[in-house]
């Protein structure tokens, strides 16, 4: 590696939480093979996220609520989807996540090896998340199906079978939407249904809204949730330690744990903005109109804002970007951080041990997906 950095670098089957720390110390902004400038440290992709003139969220073809949006048009989409993700909103649905876990946990084989992604994670993202919106637990299989073809799709590379994957979740929110919108009054009453009667501008919500809101809502959550959790279950087996402490903790101790675990190891790694005019930033000179790259799971792990990274959950956590910045910050904050405390908890309170495989290790997930493929775990 030298100071001088080709703008050409490719991540391709690479583990991008090391390649990146590989990269920050000499390097803050990288250009990729695809010709998109990728943020390093933590003071850049801070700057950038909480500067909405320069770094606007309107990068992609399709439409993206709240997400893709700017200025005040954002924040009108913005303010009804925070409706459904306040603490008064969610708190009604504490038990119902409990007793998603719990069910799940109960039944999770003993002295057999699981992968703490796929065979926990990912069942209990799906089961809480259905049991959140209303959706029927027919559909389970199907959603477990597509968050496996969708991984697969992502890591590929491949354009077009990732925008099929997408028309099939699509698809799926559709078939959940349209019944509730032709049944009128009569459509259950659920957090999908009053979605479907939210207003914007005294107009509701046109079906592309509510098929890219629920998109980001699920599509995008059920990964990370599955994700989350295997990072978190790697993390514990490997430093049991803590377990004693998570189940002696209080709710707020436990979050902040999780929060640190999830700083170390982000499998949620980038989001995309585009330069409205040329842009100074990290010693690089930026067109407008280029492609940026705010990469959390680089920042998150900054030297020089966290040291040499030492697990301290507490002083870490002021500048913890886990959950973003800036105004496009993850509105499901509360939500994810109370499902992945409530998965762990009931996790721990259920088992003896969670020892990692000696023959298996954990598999990392490579570029552009974070955190763990696969963690195989026997539970005691």
């Amino acid at each position: 590696m030298t100071d001088h950095m080709p703008d050409d670098l490719s991540a391709a089957g690479r583990d991008l939480r090391a390649y990146t720390d590989e990269l920050r110390p000499k390097h803050p902004v990288v250009r990729n093979s695809k010709g998109e400038w990728v943020l390093l440290r933590h003071a850049d992709v801070l700057a950038a996220a909480q500067d909405h003139e320069r770094f606007s969220s309107q990068v992609s073809r399709y439409l993206q609520v709240p997400n893709g949006l700017d200025g005040e048009e954002h924040t009108r989409y913005r303010h009804v989807i925070e409706r459904h993700l306040s603490r008064d909103a969610l708190e009604p649905f504490i038990p119902v996540f409990k007793r998603v876990a719990s069910q799940l946990m109960a039944v999770l084989p003993r002295g057999q090896v699981l992968d703490a992604v796929n065979d926990i994670g990912a069942v209990f993202a799906v089961r809480a998340q259905c049991a959140w919106l209303g959706w029927p637990a027919e559909l389970e299989p199907r959603l477990l199906a597509w968050m496996g073809e969708n991984h697969a799709a992502t890591r590929s590379g491949d354009r077009d079978w990732a925008a099929g994957v997408a028309e099939q979740f699509d698809e799926i929110i559709r078939s959940v939407i349209q019944p509730r919108r032709a049944a009128g009054d009569k459509a259950p009453d659920d957090l999908t249904t009053k979605l479907c009667r939210e207003t914007v501008n005294g107009q509701l919500l046109t079906e592309p809204e509510l098929v890219s809101i629920l998109r980001n809502w699920t599509g995008g959550d059920l990964g990370s949730i599955a994700l989350c959790v295997g990072v978190l279950i790697a993390h514990i087996a490997q430093h049991p330690e803590l377990v004693v402490r998570l189940r002696a903790a209080p709710d707020a101790e436990v979050e902040a744990i999780i929060n640190e675990i999830l700083r170390l190891d982000n499998p949620f790694v980038s989001n995309r903005r585009v330069t409205t005019c040329p842009v100074h930033i990290g010693g690089r000179d930026i067109p407008s109109g280029a492609m940026v790259k705010l990469n959390w799971t680089s920042a998150n792990r900054d030297e020089a804002v966290f040291g040499n990274n030492q697990f301290d959950p507490e002083g870490n956590a002021a500048a913890n970007l886990i959950y973003g910045a800036g105004k496009h910050a993850c509105p499901g904050r509360l939500l994810a951080t109370w499902e992945l405390r409530i998965a762990l908890q009931t996790l721990l309170a259920s088992v003896q041990t969670i020892e990692l495989v000696p023959d298996q290790p954990p598999e990392r997930e490579v570029a552009p997906v974070g955190g763990y493929h696969r963690v195989p775990v026997v539970l005691t």
